[in-house]
């Protein structure tokens, strides 16, 4: 009898150490799939703070673009053409970099100024905006675009005191549509043709 209460005392020795080891396996178990979780998502964390840090990056890069226009000597290669139906509002001052426009109909007539330079025009007639030099920077210096261009005006008539033009954009250099659109001033009212 005693034999075989001390045989059972040592199988239920064994089955408690065998618990505790499966205990203790679990355990570390558990831990392995934490620490394998936490890389996870620690490269999830970095993979998103990037994609903000890229948005944040491109958002203040459109709202710092600028643009400088000077003067330019004529001659320069201007192969690139985009094609715009646009309305300049009458007795309004209107500028495109540098460049100062009003217009101001009278009698079928239509006065433009531009830059001091004053045209009379009719329906049907053209206005030339001289060959010009425009530089397109972003975050205070970067810069995107350095092109020549020239504008031609068309104009198209007379409408609720706005005057209709075609206006083609003339460029050396091929430049995006919506960075030549967010330099064109909403009071001309742009739309491409």
């Amino acid at each position: 009898m005693e034999k075989g209460r001390k045989e059972e005392q040592e199988r239920q020795r064994e089955r408690e150490l065998a618990a505790q080891r499966g205990r203790q396996q679990g355990i570390e178990e558990e831990r392995a799939k934490r620490k394998g979780k936490g890389g996870l998502g620690t490269g999830i964390t970095i993979v998103l703070i990037l994609i903000l840090l890229v948005v944040i990056v491109a958002v203040a890069a459109y709202l710092t673009l600028a643009v400088s226009v000077t003067n330019a000597t004529p001659g320069n290669p201007m192969p690139f053409t985009t094609s715009y139906g646009v309305s300049f509002p009458e007795g309004q001052t209107i500028a495109l970099g540098n460049t100062h426009i009003s217009v101001l109909s009278y009698q079928n007539e239509l006065i433009t100024d531009i830059d001091g330079d004053r045209e009379k025009l009719v329906v049907g007639e053209d206005r030339v905006i001289s060959d010009r030099r425009a530089v397109i920077t972003t975050l205070g210096g970067i810069t995107l675009v350095d092109t020549f261009f020239r504008i031609d005006l068309k104009y198209n008539g007379e409408r609720d005191n706005r005057a209709f033009f075609d206006m083609a954009v003339h460029t050396s250099k091929q430049i995006p549509d919506y960075l030549l659109r967010h330099l064109l001033p909403a009071e001309m009212d742009a739309r491409p043709i």
